[in-house]
């Protein structure tokens, strides 16, 4: 993949919010926490947000991709170091004194500029290919660099009420990314005009650079290795085929999701490139609280306030479920926090060996914080029945 000008100009790293030598988790969390915050979904009408959360979506399309990720340190560290300045053939420069004067290639043969390993893998590394200065070698770099590839795979945050987590639910999900320009249906040519095959490459995207006894090749400079030479750049995407926009993708929500899960839709990533598949779009499923219920797994939990009457004496208390209400028996002398499992009445299940899950109710004693007349006099009357009980319990 060629190095986009972007690379050059800004630190995704920063954009992040991470040091360089975070690990993918480490990215993956940031991007995650940075994207739920500034989502449009949350941010409804909010331009600066939204331009906000775009900027976070191309920061994770290239430090979320491991292959994408080596290139870009390559290219900001060759961008820092001023390995692009003083020739052709790479943005800002090519090979000076440094690539093949008196530091790279001395009076010794190769001095002090390399040790030890394959001259093949220095070779390589120069010129951008693995195939070292055979023939053979070009023929593999012009094909790697022209075969279609994949495009990235995306990651986006949906935001779902609870009951549609429950029940299942079709919801558009919106997000930015790179995509095949509607200008230009891709080619990177202004709408009707032409590309034409580069001459100085002859389609290859790349060319031979003779250097003594050696013969390398290196990205074309006229065609920066695309192997095309288009008159009149498309206007909308300047050249590049993809554009950067906000695109809306409905997702099957399946019944029984839990927040946090990963929902994978096919083909739905970034664009691919010279005609390559488009990458896979992950959904991160964000389920509200509910007002009332708890969730643990498939078993729902659910806080039931019972009086002190109903602790001491038991009663019957009808309580919600996500269906019809039920009722529940609280036994004679049941202490605050008991727990009472209700059987079959938790989140369903798509899996017909697994069933439902069940609901896990936890009485709590709630003591009157005001009384009228008769309920002072009732308690008034135990409190003196207590405490003749305990008398006569003590001998008193």
């Amino acid at each position: 993949m060629a190095a986009q000008r972007e690379w050059f100009e800004k630190d995704y790293y920063a954009v992040l919010g991470v040091p360089k030598g975070s690990t993918e988790k480490e990215i993956t969390r940031a991007y995650r926490q940075l994207a739920k915050k500034f989502h449009p979904d949350a941010n409804p009408g909010d331009a600066p947000a939204e331009e906000k959360f775009k900027g976070i979506s191309a920061a994770y399309d290239v430090l979320g991709d491991s292959g994408k990720r080596v290139e870009y340190d390559e290219v900001r560290e060759q961008a820092a170091s001023g390995g692009f300045r003083g020739g052709t053939g790479f943005p800002g420069g090519g090979f000076g004194n440094q690539g093949f004067g008196n530091q790279g290639f001395g009076n010794d043969g190769f001095g002090g500029g390399f040790e030890g390993g394959d001259i093949s893998d220095l070779i390589g590394g120069l010129f951008g290919n693995g195939g070292g200065a055979s023939a053979g070698g070009r023929g593999r770099g012009r094909r790697a660099r022209n075969a279609a590839t994949r495009g990235s795979d995306l990651e986006t945050i949906l935001h779902v009420d609870f009951l549609d987590s429950v029940n299942g639910v079709t919801a558009p999900v919106r997000f930015s990314s790179d995509a095949q320009c509607t200008s230009c249906k891709g080619s990177g040519a202004e709408p009707g005009t032409v590309v034409n095959v580069c001459n100085t490459c002859g389609g290859g995207g790349q060319v031979a650079v003779n250097q003594g006894p050696f013969s390398f090749s290196q990205v074309c400079p006229d065609c920066a290795g695309s192997g095309r030479r288009i008159a009149t750049p498309c206007s909308v995407c300047k050249g590049r085929g993809i554009e950067m926009r906000s695109r809306e993708v409905k997702v099957k929500i399946p019944a029984g999701v839990s927040d946090g899960q990963r929902i994978r839709v096919k083909s739905r990533g970034a664009a691919g490139a010279n005609g390559g598949e488009p990458g896979d779009l992950y959904v991160i499923v964000n389920v509200a609280a509910h007002k009332i219920f708890g969730r643990n797994g498939r078993n729902l939990t659910l806080r039931v306030p019972i009086t002190i009457t109903e602790a001491v004496l038991g009663a019957g208390v009808r309580v919600p479920t996500l269906g019809e209400p039920v009722t529940v028996k609280v036994k004679p002398g049941t202490t605050s926090g008991t727990t009472l499992k209700v059987s079959g009445r938790g989140i369903p299940s798509t899996n017909a060996k697994s069933g439902p899950g069940d609901l896990h109710i936890t009485f709590e004693i709630v003591v009157p914080k005001t009384l009228n007349k008769e309920q002072r006099a009732a308690f008034e009357g135990l409190a003196a029945l207590e405490e003749t009980e305990v008398r006569e319990r003590l001998g008193l």
